[in-house]
């Protein structure tokens, strides 16, 4: 089945519409419903052209506290050469609408929709959308922990279509992960996957562990339990999830269902440091 992947168009409601909708923020889990994505509530970002974002999360006291994420719109003729502000930081792009011409260390990419990249800290890079059409991409960014003795992973490019999903124990495939990164592989501190479920395919139990999460929706809808709570979900939403909030799945619409998720993976949690 080919990939599709629902990205927001922006816009602003008629004043017919209702007022509430399914938005909610909670101290364990927020969930951001594609219909909050308007014009109204984009922002723009210093040294990007022709460019708006949608800022999905972000580090914030009783929010996300490890990663930021962006749905960004670049228009025709669009982009940046000069994209990352902070040298320290880690970033990985999804591609979901378009087309954009990466340029990492010198070296030029085109990256169409499935398009993944991920650029360690201090790389140069710079981006442009060449075609006649307008872009939108995912954009995650962490500040990297750099660990003694430990490389800092290289650039990679690559697509969806080239990463075998991989099916979880027990599933009979209607629970599958692409995984872009080697779990195994410490020199990684976040991983950026893709996760599938066939109709009717389940998370059995309220998963509940260390790693933050960004969950962004791509294709169809399902119900996520968030902490206490059963959520109905559907493409183009967003979900953030605090660590050790619980949480499974049901998909129980007529189609499959699909989302971009991010971890941090692989570090010895801060500790707080007391001084007398």
């Amino acid at each position: 089945m080919n990939p599709r992947y629902y990205s927001p168009a922006g816009g602003h409601p008629a004043q017919t519409e209702l007022t509430t909708d399914r938005a909610v923020f909670t101290e364990a889990y927020a969930v951001l419903p594609r219909g909050t994505m308007r014009d109204i509530v984009t922002s723009r970002l210093p040294f990007w052209d022709n460019t708006r974002l949608w800022v999905l999360a972000r580090p914030l006291s009783g929010f996300a506290e490890t990663f930021s994420q962006y749905i960004v719109e670049v228009a025709p003729g669009g982009g940046s050469d000069r994209p990352e502000t902070d040298p320290g930081a880690e970033a990985v792009i999804f591609v979901v609408e378009g087309n954009v011409v990466l340029t990492a260390e010198g070296e030029k990419h085109e990256l169409a929709p499935g398009g993944y990249a991920f650029l360690p800290p201090g790389t140069d890079w710079t981006l442009r959308n060449t075609s006649d059409q307008v872009s939108r991409f995912h954009l995650l960014r962490k500040a990297y922990e750099q660990i003694d003795g430990i490389d800092v992973p290289p650039v990679f490019v690559t697509n969806e279509v080239e990463v075998e999903g991989i099916e979880m124990p027990g599933t009979e495939g209607r629970w599958k992960t692409q995984r872009f990164v080697d779990p195994l592989d410490v020199r990684h501190d976040m991983h950026v996957n893709l996760v599938t479920f066939e109709p009717g395919g389940v998370i059995p139990f309220p998963e509940t562990h260390v790693m933050e999460h960004g969950i962004y929706v791509l294709e169809g809808k399902a119900v996520y339990l968030l902490n206490k709570d059963w959520v109905e979900v559907q493409e183009g939403d967003f979900l953030w999830l605090r660590a050790f909030c619980p949480q499974a799945c049901y998909a129980g619409g007529p189609t499959r269902f699909r989302y971009l998720i991010y971890k941090d993976v692989n570090r010895h949690p801060q500790l707080p440091r007391h001084f007398a």
